[in-house]
């Protein structure tokens, strides 16, 4: 099923490192001259002498000196554990640098969107291919359902519409668009619906409004484009999808909703559906824009989009 924004999943990180950076600065005190005090000798522990300077010496001074005496050999441990805390900056926690590894990782496996890649007119990624967005190296040991996750848990953090499709399901989808590339959609409006025509260019799947088509033609700007990566399908036995969205005409729930529509008109197995497609593409006199939402009001996609909650930009 098509998939939307979910909860933000780096949070958790940021808020370690923070934690992290409040390491006690006493740990760190810096070397200093002296062991510990005028009576101590040469055969000191190594790091000992800094002890003095930590302003909390004084309080544990007997005890310290205590456990030098009875215990030398645990004395020795704790004093070469100290000295290799010393070593590591502040701010250094195993778990500050797990999430750093992990942080490593994803940006090895994702690419830093829009870096490099050319923009088209309305301020879409001209020719946005997937292997701009994912490392294909990186993914290729790993499983359909470990790439799932991770192309979910990366657009997550997100404002947009993203989506696993089944290989299956895309060749239905990709079958029909060659044989009927346009189609019309209604989107739930305040006073109604607007209509969105759809027009699959490639493997995207391009949405401007009827009116733009109907005022502009061809140099009608494209106000949503769904992207639809086939190279893991035959493979890992799936197709990963994304979108741009100008949010001056579309939120990401609306977008959410056209998806959606796509789904239900290109991917059904109920004959009636796409056979409103196939009457727009090849028998438009008989097409009737009514039929889009009585079909869109019996799958139930008509009520998501509210009247009363929808924000409209039309």
């Amino acid at each position: 099923a098509m998939a939307g924004p979910l909860a933000q999943g780096w949070g958790l990180g940021a808020a370690l490192r923070s934690r992290a950076a409040l390491r006690p600065l006493g740990l760190l005190a810096p070397p200093a001259r002296g062991v510990l005090g005028p009576g101590a000798g040469s055969g000191s522990a190594p790091g000992e002498a800094a002890l003095e300077e930590n302003p909390f010496y004084g309080k544990y001074r007997h005890k310290i000196q205590e456990l030098r005496r009875s215990s030398p050999d645990v004395f020795e441990s704790r004093m070469e554990k100290r000295s290799e805390v010393r070593k590591q900056p502040v701010g250094y926690s195993k778990q500050g640098e797990f999430i750093r590894c992990m942080e490593e990782k994803a940006r090895l496996i994702f690419f830093a969107e829009g870096l490099g890649t050319k923009t088209s007119k309305g301020g879409f990624t001209k020719d946005k291919t997937l292997d701009s967005i994912l490392n294909l190296e990186m993914v290729k040991e790993k499983s359909a359902e470990e790439i799932k996750q991770i192309w979910n848990q990366y657009f997550s953090a997100k404002d947009t519409v993203y989506a696993v499709i089944p290989a299956e399901k895309f060749d239905l989808i990709w079958k029909r668009a060659q044989k009927c590339p346009s189609f019309l959609y209604a989107l739930p409006r305040k006073e109604g619906y607007e209509f969105f025509v759809g027009q699959w260019s490639g493997t995207a799947l391009h949405f401007t409004s009827l009116i733009n088509v109907q005022t502009q033609g061809e140099a009608a700007p494209s106000q949503l484009v769904l992207y639809h990566y086939p190279e893991l399908q035959k493979e890992k036995g799936i197709v990963l999808m994304t979108a741009e969205i100008d949010s001056k005409f579309l939120v990401v729930h609306e977008a959410q909703c056209l998806a959606n529509q796509a789904q239900l008109f290109y991917a059904t197995d109920r004959s009636q559906t796409y056979d409103l497609v196939e009457t727009f593409n090849h028998r438009s006199s008989e097409f009737k824009y009514m039929s889009v939402i009585a079909e869109l009001e019996q799958s139930g996609l008509g009520r998501e989009l509210r009247p009363g909650q929808v924000s409209d930009k039309s």
